[in-house]
């Protein structure tokens, strides 16, 4: 809808509400205000509410508070406490430039016998307070006011509100707005009510600046201006767009719109996205004399460049623009900056050309936006900086340089930056880089330092040139360069990643001849190198050298060299590795240990584990869930179930909860030692740990169900499943459908079978003899010849020399001998797709 309607009278873009709403908003006349107003807090140095009695007992109060650190027993402070009057307490406040002084002066005039604060007083300090953002203190003392049942007229009021809106303590200035009122201390005017909804308005509560707007116009107070604009703002800030837009016309329609107002809505429908509708009212509210100023475009423009909307913020540019506001190098250089990150570069050296037009200079910034833009390519940055050359030439030739290094490398065209500085090294001076002729003036010669190289070197180690890095580091040296601390430790991390230990060592000799003291970083490279290499002795001896420079290993390089060495086959190294490192002083994290104690089970057995798990539990460690679970896994797969849940009891005890796989471990254990009503019995207390059954807890269960003979609850175990949304998945139904044909229910196997493949699952060689071996004791021989094709069409005939050739033999056999299937099985065989198991038989024969 056009906003040109906003200026036409008695017309909105929206109606605010309906006539019985508590929105509608009433503004017929303003609520009438003395001009005779006390002011609330004010500085008293030359205050004409003060007599000279009063001006001379605050100065010496001040006098006295400046001179020695403040005590309440101060006998001269003690000696003045009679003359104490709030006034007096306002006027000493306000000389106190410290907020901690002013409060303990205060606290102590408070518990002065014969005095007592009043609201000046009181908001004098709260003023202070406020400024100095103590909020505690600024809470303590809201409490106190309503307390002390401190009364108050409502312009003191609205001020207390406002300190305490200002540093965010907005539900505290609520409240003590209604308690105020509930006791009787003051009758808010419209002027309270104001500063409460500005404050609720910053906090965005639009539902309570609603519910205060509907109790002003209960109580008949008046809507003026400052009522109106914070419910504006935080229609705005809540995205409210009808809202709003009913109490900007409402505002308009009462001469109430000025340029803060004005401002608020088109800030909001640039946040909107609106930006077309902002400035049509940008244009509309010109027309009335009104016009936002340089500051709020910029903002508007900078916000929308941050959130890469250069779109709109190019549409708002185009008005600034017109107003005449573009002779400003900050807005420049926010929109060619915006422009450069948004790969515009056309756009942006169109913005540059705009600027030489206006006569506007370009800073350095501006200049190394551009360059780094334009880096990608040599010939677009040959193009730029001979357009930009007039301006570039005026600029030191060492800062324009290393920009150019810089935005070469940072935009990925590391050979070109290589080669750059290379020719202005004096190598290769005929070489290929077309920007060389701009640093090769003999007049103003180029002088290279540490960041030239470092940015080159860096740039080359991200593009995994370690070599040319390398060569380029010690030409650096050569040309009297010296390396930083960062560089090494970039050279370093590099080498080590590549397993270069010995290049790294003369980096780490060479850095230290130069005085430069390895970092802990440092360090941690070459010993992290060490773990991969699984060098123990070198890795011992490195971290023996470390703790001399107060470094400790990285976890992580451990637990990987723990890691690999159990892999391996050498927990035992491992476990000694893990002593030389408490001996020197570090201990190993819980996830270390747990490697080496499930390397220990792998090569010796679980109780070489189980005495490593109750050593580290003795001497204080916190094993986690993931330790228990390598001990509960071992102890399950070597049927000591019964010890394994004896560590998930101990586990429990300890706070820790026992995850899915903790159950799992369990079920399949309990499974395999026969004991299935243990295993069912896992799963009822997996789900009142409120524990999800995975499909592995399903599976192993459904198999074990078979296994011991209970096919029924294997199937309604496996409805449930289904019931509970867990997918199976091939596994699963592996188990469910070998486990059905063990129990002789070759019809169920076969619609499990069927819904399998529906899913596109692929049974595998061993389900196919399996199902086989089934129908045929069932005697299902049609069922079996559309196996056996299925199985043959799959590719998963066994070999004759397979195990499980034999029930295929069978099968064939049996097949053969019925008229219903005969004919079938002789033409698979005269394709030579079955063997013919009788001539097999005679020629073995």
């Amino acid at each position: 809808m056009a906003l040109s309607r906003i200026i036409k009278p008695h017309q909105f873009l929206f109606k605010l509400a309906t006539p019985s709403s508590p929105l509608l908003l009433s503004c017929k006349t303003l609520f009438p205000r003395s001009n005779q107003r006390r002011p609330i807090c004010t500085k008293h140095r030359n205050d004409n509410f003060l007599s000279s009695e009063q001006v001379t007992i605050s100065n010496a109060f001040v006098s006295i508070l400046f001179k020695q650190p403040f005590s309440p027993y101060n006998p001269e402070l003690n000696n003045l406490a009679p003359l104490l009057t709030p006034k007096v307490v306002e006027a000493v406040l306000n000389n106190l430039n410290n907020w901690r002084l002013a409060h303990q002066f205060f606290t102590w005039a408070s518990s002065q016998h014969g005095y007592k604060n009043n609201i000046y007083a009181y908001n004098t300090m709260a003023s202070i307070l406020s400024r100095a953002r103590q909020n505690a203190q600024l809470k303590a003392l809201a409490l106190e006011v309503v307390d002390f049942r401190c009364s108050m007229n409502p312009g003191a009021l609205g001020f207390l509100v406002r300190c305490l809106g200002s540093v965010g303590l907005v539900g505290e200035a609520n409240s003590l707005f209604d308690q105020v009122k509930k006791i009787g201390l003051c009758v808010p005017n419209t002027y309270s009510y104001n500063c409460l909804l500005e404050a609720l308005s910053k906090s965005g509560l639009v539902d309570l600046v609603e519910v205060r707007l509907k109790e002003m116009r209960d109580l008949g107070l008046e809507f003026d201006k400052y009522t109106l604009t914070p419910v504006l703002q935080v229609y705005c800030t809540a995205g409210q767009f009808d809202k709003a837009l009913g109490v900007f016309n409402e505002m308009f329609e009462k001469g109430w719109v000025d340029e803060h107002v004005f401002s608020i809505l088109v800030v909001a429908f640039s946040k909107w996205g609106e930006v077309d509708k902002a400035i049509e009212l940008i244009d509309r509210m010109e027309d009335r004399g009104l016009r936002l100023n340089e500051k709020t475009f910029f903002v508007l423009i900078h916000g929308f460049v941050s959130e890469s909307k250069m779109d709109q913020a190019l549409c708002l540019f185009g008005k600034v623009r017109e107003l005449g506001f573009c002779h400003n190098v900050p807005l420049f250089d926010v929109m060619i900056g915006g422009l450069c990150k948004n790969n515009e570069l056309e756009k942006a050296l169109s913005l540059y050309s705009e600027m030489k037009e206006l006569g506007i200079n370009p800073d350095f910034g501006i200049l190394a936006k551009l360059i780094s833009s334009f880096s990608e390519k040599e010939e677009d940055l040959d193009r730029l900086l001979q357009e930009c050359w007039e301006d570039i030439s005026s600029q030191p030739k060492n800062l324009l340089y290393s920009s150019v290094l810089e935005g070469l490398v940072r935009n990925g065209s590391i050979d070109a930056a290589y080669n750059l500085l290379r020719m202005v090294m004096g190598n290769n001076r005929n070489g290929g880089s077309v920007l060389a002729k701009y640093f090769l003036d003999e007049k103003e010669v180029i002088t290279l330092n540490s960041n030239s190289f470092t940015s080159v070197i860096n740039g080359l180690l991200d593009a995994g040139k370690v070599d040319m890095a390398l060569t380029l580091f010690r030409e650096m040296i050569q040309f009297g360069c010296n390396p930083t601390l960062l560089l090494y430790n970039g050279l370093i991390d590099a080498l080590c990643k590549l397993n270069r230990l010995e290049e790294s060592y003369d980096l780490l000799r060479q850095m230290k001849e130069m005085g430069l003291e390895p970092t802990n970083f440092t360090h941690n490279c070459i010993f992290g190198c060490l773990c991969r290499l699984e060098d123990v002795e070198g890795a011992v001896d490195l971290v023996r050298k470390m703790c001399f420079y107060g470094h400790e290993p990285w976890i992580k390089y451990s637990t990987l060299l723990v890691k690999n060495l159990c892999k391996h086959g050498k927990a035992e190294e491992a476990c000694k590795f893990l002593v030389d490192l408490l001996q020197e002083g570090f201990c190993p994290d819980i996830i270390t240990y747990s490697a080496v104690i499930g390397g220990l089970i792998k090569i010796k057995s679980v109780d070489s584990g189980l005495e490593l798990f109750q050593n580290i539990c003795a001497r204080g460690y916190c094993p986690d869930v993931i330790s228990y679970n390598i001990l509960i896994k071992a102890l399950c797969k070597a049927e000591r179930v019964a010890e394994a849940e004896r560590l998930v009891n101990d586990m429990t005890l300890k706070g820790l909860v026992p995850s899915t796989v903790t159950y799992n471990y369990l079920i399949d254990g309990w499974c395999k030692t026969g004991e299935i009503d243990q295993a069912m019995l896992c799963l009822s207390k997996m789900f009142g740990k409120e524990r999800e059954a995975n499909v592995i807890t399903y599976a192993t269960l459904v198999g074990g169900l078979c296994d011991f003979g209970r096919p029924d609850d294997a199937l309604k175990l496996w409805d449930e499943m289904d019931r509970k949304g867990c997918v199976a998945n091939r596994i699963a139904y592996h188990a469910l459908i070998n486990g059905l044909c063990k129990c002789g229910r070759s019809s169920a196997a076969l619609v499990h079978f069927n819904a399998m493949k529906e899913k596109e699952m692929k049974p595998d060689n061993y389900l196919y003899i399996a199902l086989i071996s089934a129908l045929l004791s069932d005697s299902n021989l049609p069922s079996v010849l559309d196996t056996l094709k299925e199985m043959v069409d799959a590719g998963n005939l066994p070999d004759p020399q397979d195990k499980n050739f034999p029930i295929i033999k069978d099968a064939i056999c049996n097949l053969s001998e019925d008229a219903r299937t005969s004919s079938s099985i002789r033409d698979l065989i005269a394709e030579g797709r079955i063997p013919n198991v009788s001539l097999s038989e005679g020629a073995e024969g």
